[in-house]
């Protein structure tokens, strides 16, 4: 007897059918479209920006303060998030140029293939997600305090995009990889920022 089951649609599949349709795609149609996934999926793909090597036009912070606000918010349990109704209507227009999709989609992929879950019963409980929107909003600080092109701010960035797609994908071990390399992104911003600070203070003070 054939096996007519469907294989499930992969979460990186229905991202790129979204992003190539002709929806409006701004920061509130997230909400609606992705339900319970909005969080992480907004998440992914504001700091995926700063995360990868694509031209900005200069929004990285404005994606960084949207972002860290809905930290605070997931971290406080909110079901959806909340944004004033002007950013509500931000265009997503960096997301929809198809090199940007090809990027996202590309490391979503190698994911999806390397993933399998893992402890997904604690990941769903309301006290893990809180912490994780904590560990996130560091991270997202940290990107945004950068200095500005350095490239410091893509491992924090990176980080977030990371835990994301382990809370999407509910593995464990790709939520640990996401929070090392948010800590690495951390220690690398401190450790280059003392240099630069010493650096000057030989320049001028000697």
């Amino acid at each position: 007897m054939s096996n007519n089951t469907k294989p499930p649609i992969l979460f990186s599949d229905q991202l790129e059918a979204w992003l190539k349709s002709d929806a409006p795609k701004t920061l509130g149609d997230l909400a609606s479209v992705f339900a319970e996934k909005s969080f992480a999926v907004t998440f992914i793909l504001l700091m995926g920006i700063p995360a990868l090597p694509l031209p900005t036009g200069g929004i990285t912070h404005i994606f960084e303060i949207i972002t860290a606000l809905m930290c605070v918010q997931l971290a406080l349990g909110f079901q959806k998030f909340w944004l004033p109704k002007k950013l509500q209507k931000t265009r997503l227009n960096i997301l929809t140029r198809p090199k940007t999709i090809q990027k996202i989609i590309r490391l979503i992929h190698w994911f999806e293939r390397h993933s399998r879950p893992r402890m997904a019963d604690i990941i769903k409980t309301k006290p893990f997600i809180s912490v994780a929107a904590i560990v996130m909003l560091l991270f997202t600080i940290s990107s945004f305090v950068a200095p500005p092109f350095s490239g410091l701010d893509t491992l924090p960035a990176m980080g977030v995009v990371v835990i994301s797609l382990g809370l999407i994908l509910e593995d464990m071990l790709v939520i640990g990889f996401g929070t090392l390399t948010g800590i690495i992104g951390i220690g690398l911003i401190i450790f280059l920022s003392d240099v630069i600070i010493l650096s000057f203070q030989h320049i001028f003070w000697h």
